[in-house]
């Protein structure tokens, strides 16, 4: 990947009906200090609202928080709402209780990666620095 010159852009958001967003906060503080600027949607967020932020905000990845259990559903909603949007481009990754067994179809679904609960934050800060799309408009 060439070398950057800007900041990686992020937008942490919390899908669905989900109410508890303390992991997503922890997530955004970790990217934050690690040189990232990071944009936090707040909770609630439709796959609309989380592709409208994503275009508005020009991000280079969306990192996805979810505890609720609805993930087979809203992921794949998202997932097309960012196409719909022309933002299919961005890196995407999820964390929260996702269960083992769905990580292979969440990956299939065209997301990068999925951390779930006692993943160290370096780790995640690593795989979003070694993996987030270096874009034309990074160029001087």
């Amino acid at each position: 990947m060439s070398e950057r010159n800007r900041p990686i852009r992020m937008l942490v958001a919390k899908p669905g009906l989900d109410g508890h967003d303390r992991g997503a906060k922890v997530m955004a503080r970790a990217f934050r200090d690690a040189g990232m600027e990071v944009i936090y949607t707040g909770l609630f967020q439709t796959p609309e609202m989380i592709a409208t932020s994503a275009l508005q905000e020009d991000v280079d990845v969306i990192g996805l928080s979810i505890l609720s259990g609805a993930h087979m559903t809203l992921f794949p909603a998202i997932m097309d709402a960012l196409k719909t949007v022309g933002r299919d481009d961005a890196l995407v990754i999820a964390g929260g209780t996702i269960p083992e067994e769905d990580i292979p179809a969440i990956k299939e679904m065209g997301i990068g990666e999925v951390f779930g609960p006692g993943t160290k934050l370096q780790v995640c800060v690593q795989y979003v620095l070694d993996h987030a799309p270096t874009r034309d408009d990074d160029e001087g």
